[in-house]
């Protein structure tokens, strides 16, 4: 299987290291991913290419053009395309397998206060935010995405049981995890981890995924009990 990914951006160079190392860049060598990384500034109106105007309304801040971007995606169709945005539904792992299912996903890096309400409405399939916060623009939540996306590919991670058997695939966080020395300063590795026993270390993890989720992410915990008890 092998996926497309386009950015359209602002900032082409944000995307120049990251996507050349680790994971993501031997995937994009081995031809397992393709990442495009486009610049918007091209696509942009008049002597100076602008891309940006004043709100309609008044208000602080810029928005983003509707032209600029309309340009820049015809040529991309019918790919999915995903705007980044502080108003979209948060990213989740479910999301991340469900566009790495899909053969050519585009992420659109939102900026300023935003895109065009029309360029949102009918150039994009949907809208992402990493979480309930605001960033310069939505550089950092694309790559987030394609790096979630990459690791998923069949022949990206070296076993891929890796991948499925970590944090949110069943609603709970990973348990801890330990290597070697089994002791460290006093510091002593859990000892059911130590024997052998497969059974046992199993429930050992479970109890711990469950204990984990429940102390930190009381809301996974909370949806995992409704889902479990529709009563």
């Amino acid at each position: 299987m092998r996926v497309k990914i386009s950015v359209i951006t602002m900032f082409p160079e944000f995307f120049e290291s990251p996507l050349e190392v680790s994971l993501v860049g031997r995937a994009r060598a081995a031809g397992i991913a393709e990442v495009d990384v486009i610049a918007l500034r091209p696509f942009g109106l008049g002597r100076h290419h602008k891309l940006d105007g004043a709100p309609f309304g008044g208000g602080a801040g810029l928005v983003m053009r509707i032209e600029p971007l309309a340009a820049a995606l015809a040529p991309l169709k019918p790919s999915h395309t995903v705007l980044l945005s502080a108003a979209g539904h948060r990213l989740t792992q479910a999301t991340l397998d469900r566009f790495a299912g899909i053969d050519h996903l585009t992420l659109v890096c939102g900026r300023y206060e935003g895109v065009d309400e029309r360029a949102a409405e009918n150039l994009m399939d949907e809208e992402v935010s990493l979480g309930d916060y605001v960033l310069l623009g939505g550089e950092v939540g694309a790559l987030a995405i394609i790096e979630g996306v990459v690791r998923l590919l069949p022949g990206v991670v070296g076993n891929p049981e890796s991948v499925l058997n970590e944090s949110f695939r069943d609603g709970l966080v990973e348990e801890p995890v330990y290597t070697r020395p089994a002791e460290y300063q006093g510091w002593q590795v859990p000892e059911v981890l130590l024997s052998g026993n497969h059974e046992l270390v199993e429930q050992w993890r479970q109890l711990q995924r469950e204990r984990r989720t429940r102390e930190r992410r009381p809301d996974l915990w909370q949806e995992l009990a409704i889902t479990e008890d529709p009563e």
